[in-house]
């Protein structure tokens, strides 16, 4: 019988679900697995990073922008833990990466070896699924079941631990095999019972002005276009949650925009308040959204929940009716289930006027010349010179509000991407390769505060060393601005180690090789902008900018 290494059977395995492009770094425990990618990998491209949380920043925004898995490698010790924070970022926020650590040699464990650690422990709260290997033999098994956990139900982020001697053990090579279906998501939808699909129609129904808020899984689900026609036929205001931008077009009539504590403002919390029902779609009601589970009032304001996973429905509110499945598949069940009834509750006038209102003020700022900069202006240049299905990808600083609250993504689908499950810095710059990768006809925007800047700068390296056309921008204030802002907001202006010097982004960029340009002229923005926009490299725009603890961002807690 034919046999193969255990690095070989893992490479056999992943291009057996359709990978082709895995985000890594090097070291000791992995040089089985890149021989093997060196000698049978032709048909998956290695991207070299420079940090391993990086691997899986570019893993994410790539599974999330192709709905395929997203793929990311790193070795023992510091490297697992390293890769930590995209790990548990992507299983938060129910995108499947699988995060492939080699680790020391079985033979090895308990004998004081370099860079020992439990991977097991390490990964097992993070994930979603989670094995290290002890025999060869297991590799294909093990890794169709990573496959098939990742991608059906929630999905979610995996780990597989390979030691250096799995690595070189035996594996039949008639074992290599797997379902294709596995290597994209969501696999295997599951239907929801009829009669929850009918008794959270008879619900929506009866509701006077009900509002839909919706999440992230009705993009991951491809739910866009059901959720637009029950909306229609309820005349249901729709408002999403920051990763559920792109379910429905931002010019609809019915479309709020983001609600919550981080790109809310206080028009679309109106609207939530005027709500007698309220429809969560694939959206957790976690403490942003509801801004700490205020907004809807629990046990004022009727609910009904879709979501895949049964443990999100009735954690936070009263359920009146919960609807378990796929979004697209609920959703396009309660469309049939509505049997051309229709409503008509005045909802798109009340929506144009609270977004009247709320772009009112935005313009105030948007318009303005004053220096610094302010990010409303900054917001407003950006929505006039890239092109309608640009992808920008935000950290979740300075950026994250303003492009959630005022940016209007006027095409369904994913275009816009902030790690918002748990926040860390240094996602953006990372997470626009990974999404070029995923898409590489976009125009590939990054957003990012200079505190987030210092957490990714080496990434610049891999920029220009593959050529990735991604455009920066950097809001460069010299403080940690949402820390120095809640300080001010809550803590009578106690300031306290927030506050840094001032970095030439432009500068450090150029010697990286990236194109930069400063801006510290409002009238300069979009000329900048454009030119960056059209480099055909790497480029980096430096925006002078006010910081946000000045700013009027929309953040609830700050303008309270």
């Amino acid at each position: 019988m034919n046999q193969m290494t255990g690095g070989e059977a893992t490479v056999a395995m992943l291009q057996a679900h359709g990978v082709d492009r895995i985000f890594g770094l090097c070291g000791d425990t992995s040089l089985p697995f890149y021989d093997a990618l060196f000698r049978i990998g032709g048909k998956i491209d290695h991207v070299l990073t420079r940090d391993e949380r990086s691997a899986a920043y570019m893993a994410d925004a790539y599974a999330r922008v192709t709905g395929r898995v997203g793929v990311c490698e790193g070795p023992s010790g510091g490297g697992a833990t390293y890769i930590l924070p995209g790990v548990v970022e992507a299983n938060e926020s129910s995108i499947p990466i699988l995060s492939i650590t080699t680790d020391i040699s079985v033979a090895a464990r308990g004998r004081f070896a370099l860079t020992e650690l439990d991977q097991t422990g390490l990964f097992r709260p993070l994930t979603k699924w989670n094995q290290v290997i002890d025999r060869a033999a297991d590799i294909p098994a093990v890794l169709r079941a990573g496959f098939r956990n990742l991608t059906t139900g929630r999905p979610g982020a995996g780990h597989i631990g390979l030691p250096f001697d799995v690595q070189r053990g035996m594996v039949e090579a008639e074992d290599i095999w797997a379902d294709p279906a596995h290597g994209q998501f969501p696999a295997w939808r599951v239907a929801p019972d009829p009669a929850a699909t009918a008794a959270a129609v008879e619900a929506l129904l009866s509701a006077k002005s009900p509002l839909i808020i919706a999440g992230g899984g009705v993009v991951i689900s491809g739910g866009q276009a059901a959720l637009r026609t029950l909306a229609e036929a309820l005349d249901a205001p729709v408002a999403t949650t920051i990763s559920g931008q792109g379910a429905i077009a931002e010019d609809h009539p019915l479309a709020v925009g983001v609600v919550g504590s981080n790109g809310g403002v206080v028009e679309t919390r109106e609207l939530v308040e005027a709500a007698d029902l309220v429809f969560f779609v694939t959206c957790r009601a976690g403490s942003v959204t509801t801004e700490r589970w205020r907004y809807p009032a629990p046990g004022k304001t009727r609910i009904v929940h879709l979501d895949s996973d049964p443990a999100v429905i009735g954690a936070n509110y009263p359920t009146e009716v919960a609807v378990v499945g796929d979004a697209r598949l609920a959703l396009e069940a309660m469309v049939t289930a509505l049997a051309e009834q229709s409503r008509d509750h005045g909802a798109a006038a009340r929506v144009a006027a609270a977004k009247a209102r709320k772009f009112a003020a935005f313009q105030e700022l948007a318009t303005s010349d004053a220096t610094p900069i302010r990010p409303e202006r900054v917001i407003a240049s950006l929505q006039r010179v890239l092109p309608r299905d640009a992808v920008i990808v935000a950290d979740p600083g300075t950026p994250c509000p303003y492009v959630s609250g005022y940016y209007e993504f006027l095409e369904t689908g994913r275009y816009f991407i902030s790690n918002r499950a748990h926040g860390a810095l240094g996602y953006s710059m990372a997470g626009a390769v990974g999404a070029q990768y995923g898409r590489p006809n976009a125009k590939v925007i990054s957003l990012m505060g200079d505190g987030s800047f210092g957490f990714t700068a080496g990434e610049m390296e891999t920029l220009v060393r593959l050529g990735v056309p991604i455009t920066m921008v950097v809001f460069s204030n010299s403080v940690f601005g949402w820390i120095k802002a809640g300080q001010r907001a809550g803590f009578e202006e106690r300031y306290f180690s927030v506050d840094f010097s001032r970095t030439d982004h432009a500068k450090v960029a150029e010697a990286f090789g990236v194109k930069a340009w400063t801006v510290a002229d409002p009238a300069d923005l979009d000329g900048a902008l454009k030119a960056a926009i059209a480099h055909d490299g790497p480029s980096l725009v430096d925006v002078i900018a006010q910081p946000l603890n000045e700013a009027r961002a929309p953040v609830s807690e700050w303008i309270a």
